[in-house]
């Protein structure tokens, strides 16, 4: 799993705005295909921040029989908050789609593109 937290080190979290024809021009000047692109991307990277946010604070977990025992960790509280400012997966997918990171296929094997 690559660690996506340095990768996007220095993104803006914000929404910008995007020239629609910048998206085409990378994907055969098709604009709904470089939407299926990024958008399939987004759910990749949201699975994977998912993932390692689960693994992380599975380090926290304690495990008692009292119900009513609840402990603030500060560590768990941090690793909480860098994972909420991370940008959303779909400008994350965004920027690899436009800097030419992502490599597509087309699955009945008539056309292969790569980024």
């Amino acid at each position: 799993m690559t660690d996506i937290k340095k990768k996007v080190q220095g993104l803006d979290p914000n929404i910008t705005a995007r020239n629609v024809k910048d998206l085409a021009e990378k994907a055969n000047n098709n604009i709904y295909e470089a939407l299926v692109v990024i958008s399939k991307r987004a759910r990749q990277i949201s699975q994977e921040l998912k993932t390692e946010l689960a693994q992380k604070l599975e380090e926290f977990t304690v495990h008692s029989e009292v119900i009513e025992e609840i402990t603030e960790n500060k560590e768990q509280i941090e690793v909480s908050r860098l994972y909420e400012r991370l940008p959303n997966p779909t400008i994350i997918a965004t920027r690899e789609f436009l800097k030419g990171e992502i490599y597509y296929r087309y699955t009945d094997g008539n056309e292969n593109n790569e980024f």
